[in-house]
């Protein structure tokens, strides 16, 4: 004998979308103009299968709203999180107790709150952390460490998109996100002692990317110490202009001299193909890892290739 379950007892989705419109308020002006309540999860569950532009349209306007901590707050009190982003969830409450480090969640809050208002920064600012839960480590002397969260939190961030269909069908922006969170911490460990050649390499490596890293960097600092804030900031915009003249070098002067791929198949006796072009990112390569000096005469990089021809793959003469 089969059981008919009351409609008011079936999921519903138009009561998550609700939920979701009442954080949109506070997201917007601090508090809803309606109570909040708590929705089953389910409601979320289906909701995301059913109206999943809708729920991503409304996540986006909550976390780019003017006081997006309050909007975070409702979502976590209407349950929102815990169906949606468990992996944010598990923020709540980490830290900030015996194990004396900062509360996440009250950090990462801060943090899309600082984070320029764009999408993708925003997202990324949101999940950039998610890998402490499963990272924490505490050392002898009692020191907190979350060696490699960074590349969990990239790993949980694809089970997150797989899960949830979230950035389905934006592969840019799921790009961009999976991106800042694995590489959310290479700007801050720059150093003044950094060669031309290190931070060019950075450059290249962050790509596209670049602005938008550099902009999660400046949100990610949350030290309530004055000077231990001025001083990241100002190690992130040396950084910045490092990077901007050397780019402005290379514009005008490229590390290798112009006609390097002709002077290389005279030298060499090859004709133009494939391996001219493999010598020559070969050769960047090297610069960019400070092996190599750049911008010399083509003479210096020709010798440099005969002396080491088996490694760019060319027989020794």
């Amino acid at each position: 004998m089969t059981r008919t379950i009351a409609p008011e007892t079936l999921p519903n989705p138009h009561r998550a979308l609700d939920a979701l419109e009442r954080a949109l308020e506070c997201a917007r002006r601090g508090a809803p103009d309606r109570p909040l309540v708590l929705v089953h999860r389910d409601d979320f569950l289906v909701a995301n299968q059913s109206l999943r532009a809708d729920i991503r349209g409304l996540l986006d306007s909550i976390l780019t709203g003017e006081d997006p901590e309050a909007g975070l707050d409702a979502l976590l009190v209407c349950g929102a999180l815990d169906a949606l982003l468990p992996e944010v969830k598990a923020l709540v409450g980490f830290g900030d107790g015996e194990w004396r480090h900062k509360d996440v969640w009250k950090h990462t809050k801060q943090v899309v709150r600082q984070a320029e208002n764009r999408i993708e920064v925003r997202w990324s600012a949101l999940l950039h952390d998610i890998g402490k839960v499963r990272t924490r480590s505490i050392s002898p002397d009692g020191e907190v460490h979350f060696f490699g969260h960074a590349e969990v939190g990239a790993r949980m961030f694809d089970k997150l998109d797989r899960r949830t269909g979230l950035f389905v069908v934006d592969g840019p922006l799921r790009e961009t996100v999976r991106f800042l969170i694995l590489h959310h911490l290479r700007a801050a460990a720059y150093e003044a002692s950094w060669t031309d050649s290190a931070v060019r390499r950075f450059g290249k490596e962050m790509g596209p990317h670049l602005h938008d890293l550099l902009c999660l960097s400046r949100a990610d600092i949350t030290t309530k110490r004055p000077e231990k804030k001025r001083r990241g900031l100002r190690q992130l915009d040396e950084l910045f202009d490092r990077l901007s003249k050397i780019q402005e070098q290379d514009a005008v002067v490229p590390p290798l001299p112009s006609g390097i791929g002709d002077v290389i198949m005279l030298r060499f006796n090859l004709p133009p193909s494939r391996l001219i072009g493999d010598i020559k990112r070969a050769l960047e390569g090297e610069i960019d890892t400070g092996s190599l000096l750049s911008h010399q005469p083509a003479d210096f990089y020709i010798d440099h290739i005969a002396t080491n021809a088996e490694r760019y793959g060319l027989r020794k003469s």
